[in-house]
This record gives C-alpha cells, structure tokens and sequence, in this order.
C-alpha cells in the first residue's frame, strides 16, 4: 500500500505542477520525472514501490482498455484517414531506422578512429589494437 501511496502522491504533485506553473507537459510526465529524480538521489528507495510496479506491469493491459474503447468511438474518421495514417507511420519507421543506422555508423567510426592508436601511458610507445 505504501508503493501506491507513492506513486499516487508523485501523480498528484506533477497534476499541481501542471496546473499552478502552467507547464506544457502531462502531468504524468512531470510525475515521473520526479519520482525518477527522487529514485537517483535515493530519497525514495526502489523496495517500497517495487511490488507496486510490478502489479502495474503485469495488470497494464487494464489501463490499455479507455484507448481501445475511445479509438473505437472514432474508427468512422479513423478509416476515412486509414492511408494517411499508414503512409504517416511507414514514412517515420523508414526515417527513424536511417537515422539510427547513420549515427551508430558515424559513432562507430569515431569509436574505431579513437581506438586505433593507444599510448602507454609508463614508455610513451603507441600501440596498434
């Protein structure tokens, strides 16, 4: 009880957030943020909200319900918009995969350029790798 007690109170405090500061983000977002803010400077430990997240994670197709139910209140547009939509989703795939790829490649070079040749640090002799 005390995990949701928690991650209640984080939800609460990034729906204040949102509402007195007029921040542009889901109050969910900022909920999260500084419950993992609150994680890495270890003012909540990870044993008391553990159980709890696992019951959301194994229970998360429940919270999936209100989407499907509102994507089915709107499938009339949804078809009239259905190549938009597929046309929309293919071309950021595509672009997202090229992207990836091009920057592992170019970090892939830096990595290998960096790596190539090492001095020791005691006799000051490069080595080849």
């Amino acid at each position: 009880m005390l995990g949701f007690a928690i991650l209640l109170a984080f939800h609460l405090v990034g729906l204040a957030f949102q509402h007195l500061l007029h921040v542009p983000l889901p109050a969910n977002v900022i909920g999260l943020a500084l419950f993992t803010l609150s994680l890495f400077l270890k003012w909540i430990k990870l044993e008391w909200v553990e159980n709890t997240a696992m019951f959301f994670n194994k229970h998360m197709l429940l919270f999936f319900a209100p989407v499907v139910v509102g994507t089915m209140a709107v499938f009339p547009m949804i078809r009239e918009q259905a190549l938009t939509i597929i046309v929309t989703t293919f071309v950021s795939w595509i672009s997202v995969l090229l992207a990836t790829g091009w920057t592992v490649k170019l970090l892939g070079k830096k990595e290998t350029s960096s790596s190539a040749q090492r001095t020791w640090p005691s006799s000051g002799r490069e080595r080849s790798l």
